[in-house]
Parts: structure tokens; C-alpha cells; sequence
């Protein structure tokens, strides 16, 4: 009896227990799980048809678009719908031009949804419209959106491509990615145990798009750029160029360019190299003469040197520590001051600039400048330049440093070193967003404003490097920059380049930085020419034009005016040669003719007083042009 009594109270205790586990496990599955096997539960009668958002636009400055989103159309299979998964995977197979065991494996996959992923990704209307016109059920065709650059191969390397899926993968569209991506939406409908569709309406949530991103890029600017880019490459049959344009006095890209190029619409065309190089902040090299501008800035500054009392003779070269350091020009340029110095790119002369600062200064102005840092360009890829250790700088390597060689910058150090030089004094941070706005509202939520790194040189000294640079342009090896009514300052640079550390014999990367107006620059433009062919390679016969029909194409596009000031060019006998037109307003028809000697003249109206000319005083025409006259 009692035995019975016991296992009663056992199986009581047993049940009680059981009762308690169950009421738990049931509060577990009401209050801690029920959200995940709610949604559990939803995925097998939910479906999500996903509408993707658009990208982010990119534009210029002035708000014209440089990338943008085209409609494209992919297709999605609900399998379980699919009646006759054979019929159908032959007919999307001859729409779509694939193979036939592919999309049958598509169509028969054992998922709630399948993306036909590539050969439905991206469909243009045409074929889109084949297959909605099969009205098979189980095929949906929903809207992509596909990134279109509308100036193809413009801009290329800045603002780089996106993967089929949109994402960024190079330049601007990697780098803000995170911006650029928006969110996307869906379709949401009811489907029974089969994947039936069920009729109890759709859910719709919309797509959000990325954010839109302005560059200080000015395209009409990027346009003449890529323009002279092209011809050059035409015409010299380079390795690579390049060429960049600044504002000196914020650290605003507002052109950037390079060849070779390719079209982002069409990226999987080229090579890695082509796509990935965006040679302006990537490539590395001896900068030539063109860093001379760094060592003439450290002299005035340092006042080891006077441009105009202080003498050197250039015998053809210097020696130091028995090695010996020639000059371009063969027997050397004789007694010149140091102002000559720096209008003939004198390679002596520079070196003795070197000495006299000595190691630590001129190592400290480098490093001031920016060449020894990435200069921190919003940009992925950017490289650094390569300089020697300070207790590796002796006397030789002082004094190749000193004009530009046995040192290796990249070209956007370059211009944001120069700009320091010539704009005041103070190194600013280069960039090429400007400001990031919400798609709907336009309401910026990112604003980049000019980043001052450091005071370099005093403004009195800067003043002094563009006036040294404006004479090189108007006198020395700069003239083929020269513009006429314009003050432009500049400096070419000549490198030869080194393959295993040997210099190649006649393979030289030819370059000029200049920029305008001479006396409150506004822009600085550089350009950089690898091995051109055909030519004596120069940076003044080869890079300064294409520098000066870059700055012309800035002037007409700016409505930059004319400057009364202008240093009046040294002319050769080969020159076109330009001479100031005189005043004759208010003139008799007879003092006109007597001041117009030596220009062909074409009046109009009556009377015998000039009351108009064209072109206007007192600035710089050709010889013999014609001066129109107005009489009243």
C-alpha cells in the first residue's frame, strides 16, 4: 500500500513538472521568441520583390551632372510559380541568348525568389519587354537603376565606376561610397504553402536614394583639359600625361586629368592599370625644374640670396665633391644675377641657392612644404614623395635636391607646394568634394571648407617668387606660356628618368606649372608630358603651350580681363612679335593715321573724329593687325 502511495506522489510530481516546463517553455515562446518565429513564420507566406534605389548623382560645382543613373530592368523567378520550368528556361534562354541548363537551374532552384544573376541583371526595354510579353507566371521584372556617366571617359580616375551591384570599387564612387548607396525598397505580397500568389494586396515601400555629391571640379574647365590632354597625346605619342588645375588659395581641385583614360560606362574594357593609375595623385617621379620654385622660395625667404645685387657666373658647371653638375646650355650662360638664375633655369646657379641654405634649411623647407607627406587629397590611391633621410644628404645629394633632382614627388604635391609659393605663403589641403546634400530636401549635411596645413613663407616673400616667375615667363625659358594682355608666372621642368636606378639616355618626363594673374593668381595649372616623340623634349617647348592654351581656354571660359601691368615679352626673331595699340579716340581722322604707322586701319561713318577703335588701348596686338575706327 504504501509502495502504491509513493509512485502515485512520483507520477504527481512528474506531472507537476512536466505542467511547469510546459508553462515556461510556452512563456518562452510567447514573450522571447516570438519575434523571430513571427518572422520565421512571415517568410514562408511573404514575398519581397526588391525595388533597388538610385545612387547618388555626382556634379560639378555649378550643378552639372557628371554621374548619374539610367532605368535598366532585372528579373526575378518565384520557381514554385513556374508551371512548365523546361518551356520557360527555353524561352528565356533564346531572349536572353544564354545557356539553357543555366536558366533551367534558375528557374528550379529551391528558394522563395531567385534574382537571375547575370544574365537577367540590367535588361535594356526591348528585351524586358520579350519577356513580359511571354506572361509566364513566376517572372517578375523589376526596375535597376544603372550608373551612366554622361562625358564617358572625362574626369575618368576622380570619379571612378561602380560594380553591378553598385557599389563603388575606384576614385569618388569608393570613396563616398557610404553616401552614395541608398536604401532600397520592396514589393511585398502573400503567397500560400506552394508560392502561390494569394490576392490580398501588396505592400509597397519606397526605395530611398543616396545622397548627391558636389565636386569643386568646374567641368567647362575639365573639358578644355581634356581637350588639350588628347591633342597632346596625339600629336607626341607620350607614355602618359597629365595635367591639373587649382585654386592656390583654397586647395580646390578644379580640373584633373590624365592619359591613358577610359570610359566608366565601360570599365571592364581596360586593363587594371588604365582604370586604377589616377596618375595626377598616384605617379612619382623626379620633378625637375619645375621644383626649383622650392628652393627660390626658401632662399627670399631665408634672404641668403638678392635677386638683384647679388652675381654668378655660370661657366658651363660646378663641380661638387668631384662630381661634376652641368648646365642645359652648353658653355654656360656667364655673369648672371640670381633673378637670370631663375629665368634661365640655371642648374649651377641653383646649386649654389642649395649651399648657401645649407642641409637643415633646405631639408626643413621641403618638408614645409608637403614634399615628404601625401598631402591628404580626398582621393583613394594617392602616393608620397620619396626624399632622403637628413643624415643622408651630403654635399651631392644638396645639391641635385636643389633643382629637382635625386628627389621624387607626385604631381599634386607639386601644385599644392607651388600654390603655397606664390599665394601668400600658406600650404592648403587640396580636395574635390565640396559639399554633400540630401537627395529630397537639398539640405547639405556635409560642407568642406579650405584646410590650412601650415605658414610657409611670408607673404613678402611669395610676392617676390611671383615676380621672379612672371620674368620667366616674359624673359626666360617660360615664354611659350607667355599671353599676351595677361600676367601669367610659370617654370618648366625638364627630368630625365631612371629605370633601376640608371637616368635613361633621351627618355625625360617634360612638365610647366604656371599660373595667372602673375599678381594675385587665381589659378595654377600644371602639366606633365612622359617621353614625348618627335620632338626636343622641353618642358618650354613641349608642356608650356599646352599649359598656355589651357589658361587661355580659362580666361575665355572665366571672362578673365585683361591687365594693364602686363611685362612686356622678350622677343626672337622668330616670334610673332605684339606691340600696344595706341589711343586715337578723340583723335582727327589725320592724327590717327599718323599714330596707326605700321597697322592696316578700316574706318567707318562720317565726320573726321575717332569716336570708337576696336580692339581697344593700350593693350598688346599683332604687328600689322587691323584697327577698326568708328568716325563722328
Amino acid at each position: 500500500m504504501k509502495d502504491k502511495q509513493l509512485r502515485i506522489k512520483v507520477i504527481l510530481v512528474a506531472v507537476i513538472v512536466i505542467f511547469i516546463f510546459i508553462l515556461g517553455r510556452i512563456f518562452y515562446i510567447q514573450v522571447f521568441s516570438y519575434n523571430k518565429l513571427n518572422s520565421l513564420a512571415n517568410s514562408l507566406w511573404q514575398r519581397n520583390l526588391p525595388i533597388t534605389a538610385d545612387r547618388g548623382r555626382i556634379l560639378d560645382r555649378n550643378g552639372k551632372v557628371l554621374a548619374t543613373n539610367i532605368t535598366t530592368t532585372t528579373l526575378y523567378v518565384v520557381p514554385n510559380q513556374v508551371v512548365d520550368k523546361e518551356d520557360t528556361a527555353r524561352k528565356l534562354s533564346e531572349i536572353l541568348d544564354c545557356d539553357y541548363e543555366a536558366m533551367l537551374a534558375h528557374v528550379s532552384k529551391r528558394t522563395s525568389l531567385e534574382k537571375v544573376n547575370p544574365e537577367g541583371r540590367q535588361l535594356d526595354s526591348e528585351t524586358a519587354t520579350k519577356i513580359n510579353d511571354l506572361n509566364i507566371d513566376g517572372l517578375y521584372l523589376m526596375k535597376e537603376s544603372k550608373r551612366y556617366y554622361p562625358y564617358e571617359d572625362v574626369l575618368a580616375h576622380v570619379l571612378g565606376y561602380v560594380g553591378i551591384d553598385n557599389q563603388g570599387l575606384s576614385g569618388l564612387e569608393l570613396k563616398y561610397d557610404e553616401y552614395l548607396t541608398g536604401k532600397d525598397g520592396s514589393i511585398k505580397y502573400t503567397s500560400d504553402g506552394k508560392g502561390n500568389r494569394l490576392k490580398t494586396g501588396e505592400i509597397y515601400e519606397k526605395a530611398q536614394n543616396g545622397m548627391d555629391i558636389y565636386l569643386t571640379i568646374d567641368i567647362d574647365i575639365q573639358l578644355a583639359l581634356e581637350k588639350e590632354l588628347e591633342n597632346a597625346s596625339n600629336k607626341y605619342n607620350p607614355e602618359q600625361a597629365l595635367s591639373l588645375v587649382m585654386d592656390p588659395n583654397t586647395g580646390e581641385v578644379l580640373a584633373m586629368g590624365s592619359r591613358p583614360t577610359f570610359n566608366n560606362n565601360e570599365y571592364q574594357k581596360y586593363d587594371l592599370e588604365t582604370i586604377n593609375r589616377n596618375l595626377p595623385i598616384w605617379m612619382n617621379y623626379e620633378p625637375g625644374s619645375t621644383f626649383k620654385i622650392i628652393t627660390l622660395a626658401a632662399s627670399i625667404e631665408e634672404k641668403t640670396i638678392n635677386l638683384f645685387e647679388d652675381n654668378f657666373y655660370d661657366g658651363g658647371g660646378i663641380t661638387v665633391e668631384g662630381a661634376r653638375i652641368k648646365c642645359w646650355k652648353s658653355g654656360g650662360h656667364g655673369a648672371e644675377t640670381f633673378l637670370q638664375v631663375v629665368q634661365n633655369s640655371c642648374n649651377p646657379g641653383f646649386v649654389v641657392m642649395g649651399q648657401k641654405l645649407g642641409t637643415d634649411r633646405l631639408y626643413n623647407y621641403v618638408k614645409n612644404f608637403g614634399f615628404m607627406d601625401k598631402t591628404g587629397i580626398d582621393l583613394n590611391g594617392e602616393s608620397k614623395g620619396i626624399m632622403f633621410a637628413k643624415d643622408a644628404i651630403g654635399p651631392v645629394e644638396q645639391a641635385t635636391v636643389s633643382f629637382g633632382q635625386g628627389i621624387s614627388v607626385t604631381p599634386i604635391q607639386q601644385v599644392a607646394g607651388v600654390s603655397a609659393a606664390i599665394n601668400g605663403g600658406t600650404l592648403y589641403q587640396p580636395y574635390v568634394v565640396k559639399y554633400i546634400t540630401e537627395p529630397e530636401t537639398s539640405d547639405i549635411i556635409l560642407q568642406k571648407s579650405p584646410t590650412k596645413v601650415r605658414q610657409v613663407i611670408s607673404s613678402e616673400s611669395s610676392e617676390m617668387v611671383r615676380f621672379a616667375l612672371e620674368s620667366v615667363v616674359s624673359s626666360g625659358t617660360g615664354k611659350n606660356a607667355y599671353i599676351e594682355n595677361y600676367r601669367v608666372g610659370g617654370k618648366t621642368g625638364t627630368a630625365q628618368k631612371v629605370n633601376n636606378g640608371v637616368y635613361m639616355s633621351g627618355n625625360y618626363i617634360v612638365s610647366f606649372i604656371g599660373f595667372l594673374p602673375a599678381d594675385k593668381p587665381e589659378y595654377v595649372v600644371y602639366v606633365a608630358i612622359d617621353n614625348p616623340k618627335g620632338i626636343t623634349q622641353y618642358g618650354g617647348t613641349v608642356s608650356a603651350p599646352i599649359a598656355k592654351n589651357i589658361m587661355q581656354n580659362i580666361i575665355s571660359i572665366k571672362g578673365l580681363q585683361p591687365s594693364s601691368e602686363v611685362t612686356p615679352r622678350e622677343y626672337t626673331w622668330l616670334d610673332t612679335k605684339y606691340v600696344k595699340s595706341p589711343n586715337v579716340v578723340g583723335k582727327t581722322k589725320k592724327e590717327a593715321t599718323t599714330l596707326l604707322k605700321g597697322f592696316q586701319v578700316e574706318y567707318s561713318g562720317t565726320g573726321d573724329t575717332i569716336i570708337y577703335q576696336e580692339p581697344e588701348a593700350d593693350i598688346y596686338i599683332k604687328e600689322n593687325a587691323t584697327i577698326k575706327l568708328m568716325l563722328g
